[in-house]
């Protein structure tokens, strides 16, 4: 386990439409027991046409992140997927696990795209620690930490797309990761 300097903060969880309350619980335990944080939960926000993606088939992270920024520490949850669009691969719509704001104070994670791998969906526990480590990762990103390139472990990674390296990492940070984010 790594220290994280212990810092008075709580994180506000947001379900953006409905969302399992075991969902926002593996939040708060996973946040709780990495970070040290407490937090809130708020009134689920009931989805609107101006965070839809292009499709309309799922949501649009920059515009979900735009639209419930918040100058206290907030991680938004939903159960339907989200995408952004991903100039290198020239896509409009690139389907995410989670995005943050670099450093900032607003997150968002999806559970759609945790539940499967290689198109067979996996156990719940696998599933409970992926959405774990993609939460940590995010808030990770809003405390100022970029993806990392150290060691392949590292939570902090760029999943690039596949749940394969999410499945590869632990619930960690690289010595470099730590040292950045006691900073």
């Amino acid at each position: 386990r790594n220290s994280i300097p212990k810092v008075e903060k709580v994180i506000q969880i947001l379900p953006l439409g409905a969302v399992r309350i075991e969902y926002i619980n593996e939040i708060k335990s996973a946040v709780k027991k990495f970070y040290g944080y407490d937090c809130v939960v708020l009134q689920r926000a009931e989805p609107t046409s101006d965070i839809m993606a292009r499709s309309k088939k799922r949501y649009d992270a920059d515009k979900i992140l735009e639209k419930y920024n918040s100058k206290v520490c907030r991680i938004i949850i939903t159960e339907k997927d989200i995408a952004t669009e991903n100039e290198q691969l020239k896509s409009k719509e690139w389907g995410i696990f989670g995005m943050g704001y670099w450093p900032g104070t607003t997150c968002v994670v999806s559970t759609d795209r945790l539940r499967k791998k290689g198109g067979k969906l996996v156990s719940h526990e696998l599933f409970m620690e992926r959405l774990g480590k993609i939460a940590l990762h995010e808030i990770g990103h809003n405390l100022g930490l970029d993806h990392c390139k150290n060691d392949p472990r590292c939570m902090m990674n760029d999943a690039n797309g596949t749940i394969a390296q999410v499945d590869r990492e632990r619930i960690w940070f690289c010595d470099k990761c730590q040292r950045q984010i006691k900073k």
